[in-house]
């Protein structure tokens, strides 16, 4: 069954907790989820609001969730939030299991992961000299 691009495109919204040391969480998340795939487009709209675009086929709400958790950032987890998320959890995954992408076999946290580590720059990143590095 194909689903017109429109329907695989979604716009989510996702607060952030206002009780945490990274004042700016939004604008973290923001250029963690930047360049993952999936991951159309990633705007904050203010401190602890962050609104996200992706491709249904490639990702989820629930692990984008995962993922800015994983980061150590903390969602706002009030009432409404919740009740929402959970419907948009589910008929994201309905609409996934319709287009024959069967559970588990998305992209999980682990691979979000993995994905950003190979995309670092991993150069020495030690800052002593180089003759001192080559002592003894």
């Amino acid at each position: 069954m194909d689903m017109l691009s429109t329907d695989r495109v979604k716009h989510r919204f996702i607060p952030f907790s206002e009780l945490h040391p990274d004042k700016n969480q939004a604008r973290t998340a923001a250029m963690f989820l930047a360049d993952l795939q999936g991951i159309l487009h990633a705007e904050p709209i203010s401190a602890v609001a962050l609104k996200v675009s992706y491709d249904v086929l490639e990702t989820t709400l629930l692990e984008i969730e995962e993922a800015i958790h994983a980061l150590g950032l903390h969602l706002d987890r009030n009432l409404m939030y919740r009740l929402k998320s959970a419907l948009w959890h589910y008929t994201e995954e309905t609409q996934r299991a319709n287009c024959g992408c069967p559970r588990g076999e998305s992209n999980c946290t682990r691979k979000v992961f993995a994905q950003r580590f190979e995309k670092r720059d991993h150069t020495c990143r030690d800052h002593k000299p180089e003759h001192w590095r080559r002592y003894l």
